[in-house]
């Protein structure tokens, strides 16, 4: 007996995170159920580890999928900047972000699948891919160990960072790999480090380099800690070690209650995100913010612009209607948030050359300013002219 409704789709998704949730219930949806889309992933969405942290903005969010409070943690008002010698800035702007239970919120996202007429198997594994003669796609796929094989017209790689879905693919060359521009990160869930629940904690300096820490509140007990690299920085000692030494050396009476970690995407290409009839979203097409590494909404919106792609592809009834489908997916996410990107890409090696000391000097700054004038705009030019020289390599960066 098999494990699935058919054997052949219109459209299978291979991922069921932000991206791969977003781009299968938006097809199903702008289709009327009348194309057959499959999602799969090896896990339920809401049982999986989620290695990242879990704050986005509100406005932003809620205009993608609407916020319902049963998936909300809570709210975030503001932001510290902190440098290497504890100066802090605060950005303040009541109710600007949301904490999300990612376990309730994909879970949500799954139920909104659902109820579009996608179906979904969350004991999946796809163990390979090809491309046959006629162009359509064949997917072998494990379920609980039972092999089968499936057919579809359109595929979605939602796979996440590092896939390894599309490699070695002849059709596919060119194509977005995703796996590229990877980072290391690494964050515990802990209690007993004081922080305040409507701020997120950013810390900045040679501490992190080439990169950032951070304490994001959870529920007013537990916090989110943990930092991101530069993919070329060498250590030498683990991360966990060094993730280790910066609880004990600020937080002392900590308690570590589990410590996720893995490579992250943090970068933008102009690689194309799909051909062949084979779309990518989300990390596994590198759509993340490259200095904050922020993919969420990210993800959530990458998958929305594949899927209408994905739509458009569908419907196409000549090689060069499916082509033009294919390359317009690179141009909604250019236009939506691919080019913003690609300047923040730009600009990185900048931010990541600015000193302790003038992380200090810019902190210390703004610190002696009222709440209400330590606006994004202000703390961005403080840290800009804190070195001077910054200005002049931006300049180059963003032209």
């Amino acid at each position: 007996m098999s494990n699935f409704k058919s054997k052949a789709y219109d459209a299978i998704v291979c991922g069921a995170g932000p991206a791969g949730l977003m781009a299968a219930c938006t097809l199903a949806r702008l289709t009327g159920g009348a194309k057959n889309v499959l999602l799969l992933d090896k896990k339920d969405p809401w049982k999986e580890p989620i290695f990242c942290a879990e704050a986005v903005s509100t406005d932003r969010l809620n205009a993608l999928w609407p916020i319902d409070g049963s998936w909300v943690r809570g709210s975030i008002s503001g932001i510290y900047f902190t440098s290497p010698k504890g100066h802090r800035a605060e950005f303040y702007s009541k109710d600007c972000g949301s904490l999300l239970d990612r376990s309730k919120f994909h879970r949500a996202l799954a139920d909104g699948c659902a109820a579009a007429g996608v179906e979904c198997q969350f004991r999946g594994l796809v163990k390979s891919l090809n491309r046959l003669e006629s162009g359509d796609w064949t997917l072998k796929v494990s379920v609980e160990g039972e092999e089968e094989e499936l057919q579809a017209r359109v595929v979605v790689d939602a796979t996440g960072p590092g896939s390894r879905l599309t490699h070695g693919i002849p059709e596919l060359e060119g194509i977005e790999s995703g796996d590229t521009d990877l980072e290391p990160a690494i964050f515990a869930v802990a209690e007993g480090i004081q922080h305040s629940r409507e701020h997120i904690e950013l810390f900045f300096g040679s501490e992190f380099p080439s990169g950032y820490g951070w304490i994001f509140p959870r529920d007013g007990v537990e916090v989110n800690i943990g930092f991101v690299l530069g993919k070329d920085v060498k250590l030498g000692k683990s991360l966990r070690e060094k993730l280790q030494e910066f609880i004990g050396t600020h937080y002392p009476e900590a308690k570590v209650k589990a410590v996720y970690g893995g490579m992250i995407a943090c970068g933008q290409s102009t690689k194309p995100l799909a051909r062949s009839g084979l779309f990518k979203a989300g990390d596994a097409a590198s759509c993340v913010n490259p200095i904050s590494r922020s993919g969420i909404v990210e993800a959530l919106l990458c998958g929305k612009v594949v899927a209408e792609s994905a739509k458009e592809w569908l419907e196409a009834t000549s090689a060069e209607g499916r082509k033009a489908a294919e390359e317009s997916a690179l141009k909604r996410w250019m236009g939506a948030l691919g080019k913003s990107h690609l300047q923040i890409a730009r600009a990185k090696p900048g931010f990541n050359s600015i000193t302790d000391k003038q992380f200090d000097r810019a902190a210390e700054k703004l610190s002696k300013l009222p709440r209400e004038k330590q606006t994004l705009i202000r703390i961005f030019w403080t840290v800009l002219w804190s070195c001077p020289s910054l200005i002049w390599k931006m300049r180059s960066f963003l032209h």
